[in-house]
């Protein structure tokens, strides 16, 4: 069977970014007659409950789910080339009440805040922690990011408000979206296409599983979801695919990771699902040691609504070409944690 190689990106964050090699790969691939399929990742702006269009995809999840569906198409030579593109104008594409209304997904009575303080409510009740335990998790993991961020980057510049508590169990740092626009695109195909265009094996990277996990979306699911068993099953079907226990090369420092940061239950929810960490108590140790992920997540990453996965993916294709990393994982997470989503990419 094929196997699908990430062989290019480009990415803007508020109109800047240089496209020159994306878009010079896109027209070696014309000038052999090869039109990239494109699939689309959703803006805020198309509301979360209308149907999808063929080749869309709508959600913090969206991300994976296009780039599990670009795997597929390249496997079962539906096109030789696949574009997975997003466009997010968060700053000048909306007002502020538009912003607000379209982030709103289950309705004006229950806000996204209010639904993952119910999940985050019931992880508490699961895993046997108070919530002052939890505050705590989710200080360290704030910490983590930063430390992350500040190896390559300025130390962010972040208003003393938004470390002020906005939920009974959540900062401003621990769930605002980056106000920013953001576009990005990554370009698929196969290895002998990315041959014929020039693109050595060096600067492929290939994606070498994507698991997705589904359960109930919705107030009335909390429990199902914060049970995160589709997260395991996801990351059961990502490690399978691409033959090997990330989490034990993740702890051998041997590949590198993304979780999802949006809500501290998540990446909280990820580690132990991975098995990364086997109970609660070992995550203050790892957040010590380890880095759960490559951007400084998505407040300081600066990657907003449905497109951190994606910013995520286009760091990482960068990071596996540049080494000394080879494997890394990525996770993706949707609405209030019904769709769960994990790829594996590899070098060799």
């Amino acid at each position: 069977m094929k196997e699908a190689y990430l062989i290019g990106f480009a990415r803007k964050i508020n109109g800047s970014g240089n496209t020159s090699e994306f878009d010079d790969i896109v027209a070696k691939l014309g000038n052999l007659g090869e039109s990239p399929l494109s699939l689309i990742i959703d803006p805020l702006r198309v509301p979360w409950n209308d149907p999808l269009e063929k080749n869309h995809f709508r959600s913090g999840c969206a991300p994976i789910q296009a780039l599990a569906r670009a795997k597929e198409i390249i496997q079962n030579d539906i096109a030789r080339a696949v574009i997975v593109e997003a466009d997010e104008p968060l700053k000048t594409g909306y007002t502020r009440d538009e912003r607000h209304r379209f982030m709103n997904i289950y309705g004006d009575d229950y806000t996204l805040g209010e639904a993952y303080t119910d999940v985050a409510r019931d992880f508490i009740s699961r895993n046997a922690i108070t919530e002052a335990e939890f505050k705590s998790l989710a200080g360290l993991l704030f910490e983590n990011y930063q430390k992350t961020f500040r190896r390559t980057n300025p130390a962010p510049d972040l208003d003393d408000k938004w470390f002020e508590p906005i939920t009974p169990l959540f900062r401003g740092v621990d769930c605002a979206n980056p106000l920013i626009d953001f576009s990005g695109k990554l370009l698929i195909c196969d290895k002998s296409l990315a041959a014929q265009v020039g693109i050595t094996d060096d600067r492929m990277v290939r994606i070498a599983g994507i698991g997705l996990g589904y359960t109930e979306d919705g107030r009335e699911n909390v429990s199902s979801i914060a049970a995160y068993n589709h997260l395991k099953e996801a990351y059961s079907i990502a490690c399978e695919q691409a033959e090997i226990d990330f989490a034990t090369e993740y702890l051998a420092d041997r590949a590198i990771l993304e979780t999802y940061t949006c809500y501290p239950v998540v990446p909280l929810a990820f580690l132990l699902a991975s098995g990364i960490a086997s109970s609660v108590d070992d995550i203050p140790g790892i957040l010590n040691r380890y880095e759960v992920t490559v951007t400084g997540g998505m407040n300081l990453a600066r990657a907003p609504w449905n497109n951190p996965a994606l910013n995520a993916i286009i760091t990482m294709y960068h990071l596996l070409r540049e080494g000394p990393a080879k494997i890394a994982a990525v996770h993706g997470n949707g609405g209030m944690g019904f769709s769960q989503g994990v790829t594996i990419l590899r070098v060799f």
